[in-house]
């Protein structure tokens, strides 16, 4: 079985969705399961250079209220704590996340893609690194085994195939994050339960 899943790496209901999916193979015995790490971006217009904390960009930038922010945020780390991450978002940089897909991109050529996402989720939602910065990205990408410096010498490198996924994704429908196409046949959107998952394979 093949499961592309297109993800960024700034989404919290994109680690919620996955560790569904995981427990759901887990439960299924399934371990003849190809994953394709597909690139998306929420926000591409995000800044490079992090201008704050999430609370600040998304009540300056997005003009939401300081009480929405918190009261949507509070709920999703309560939701991740569930699945076993961490989610300290008053410490998220908000940034734009290209030039991690494009890492992405050499990672999932180099069977990495897994561990690439995990670990960039992980700097982004638990230790509020700034995932957008080029020194931080050289470091996570050496931590997986990749040499990230060519592609953040150029950005071109890369860049036609990240611009691919997402024209793929828009090309298929997708207007958010997760998004999982199981056999190129059946499509699963957003953070669902397990049991939504286990039924899409049923299905299959």
């Amino acid at each position: 079985m093949r499961i592309d899943i297109w993800s960024d790496y700034v989404c919290p209901f994109c680690t919620l969705g996955e560790r569904h999916l995981a427990r759901a193979l887990e439960l299924a015995g399934r371990e003849d399961v190809e994953i394709v790490w597909r690139s998306f971006q929420l926000d591409p217009d995000a800044p490079q250079e992090s201008t704050g904390p999430a609370l600040e960009y998304l009540t300056r930038v997005k003009g939401m209220s300081e009480e929405q922010v918190v009261a949507m945020n509070d709920g999703l780390a309560a939701r991740a704590a569930e699945v076993g991450l961490e989610f300290n978002w008053r410490e998220s940089q908000m940034v734009n996340t290209r030039d991690a897909h494009r890492i992405g991109i050499l990672a999932r050529e180099n069977g990495r893609g897994a561990e690439w996402d995990e670990r960039v989720k992980r700097a982004y939602f638990t230790e509020g690194g700034n995932i957008a910065d080029h020194a931080q990205l050289r470091a996570l990408a050496a931590e997986v085994g990749l040499d990230a410096r060519e592609i953040l010498a150029d950005e071109t490198v890369f860049a036609a195939e990240v611009d691919e996924d997402i024209a793929l994704a828009r090309q298929i429908g997708v207007q958010g994050v997760p998004f999982f196409v199981f056999d190129g046949k059946l499509a699963v959107s957003g953070a669902q339960p397990v049991e939504v998952f286990t039924q899409a394979m049923e299905q299959l």
